[in-house]
């Protein structure tokens, strides 16, 4: 089966098993490895992409449903000019990352939450990162750099919709 999709703005082909996760063809044909195949059963949400602008589990999307779709990975999250998004540059600056294992797919979900929810609270910001887990440190210094992204100003709609 043939796919055509657009991947971090580019279009790209894939010609293969549409049951074939797109967690691997992003790592093992795209060589892009910020989203991580951690449990492979849509647990974790290491392996978080944005389809059409939507977090979804990239462990959990097989290829044959994104024909026409726009896939958007931590590597193309930025916009162009910059090549951090705003709210990564958040967790840099309050010290959230630790291994790394979780960060891509918190800064995907949340990146997505915030751009429809620039005015959220800390319980709905908790409640966005449900299916985010992260063993390394606890959740409020995360909770705490999206607030702080928020509160800057730095996710207006308009601003992140042409991410």
């Amino acid at each position: 089966m043939s796919v055509t999709f657009r991947l971090n703005g580019q279009t790209t082909r894939f010609h293969d098993d549409p049951m074939t996760p797109l967690i691997d063809v992003l790592r093992r044909e795209k060589f892009l490895t910020g989203a991580k195949p951690v449990c492979r059963e849509g647990f974790c949400g290491a392996c978080t992409v944005q389809v059409d602008g939507e977090a979804q589990m990239a462990c959990l999307k097989p290829m044959g449903l994104l024909d026409g779709r726009e896939v958007t990975t931590i590597e193309g999250l930025g916009n162009g000019r910059e090549p951090l998004h705003p709210l990564q540059v958040a967790f840099a600056a309050a010290d959230v990352v630790q291994c790394g294992m979780c960060f891509p797919g918190m800064v995907m979900a949340l990146s997505a939450f915030v751009r429809d929810h620039p005015e959220a609270d800390r319980t709905a910001i908790k409640t966005a990162m449900v299916g985010n887990i992260c063993r390394c440190t606890g959740y409020e210094r995360i909770i705490d750099a999206v607030v702080d992204h928020l509160k800057d100003g730095a996710a207006p709609k308009a601003e992140l919709a042409d991410v």
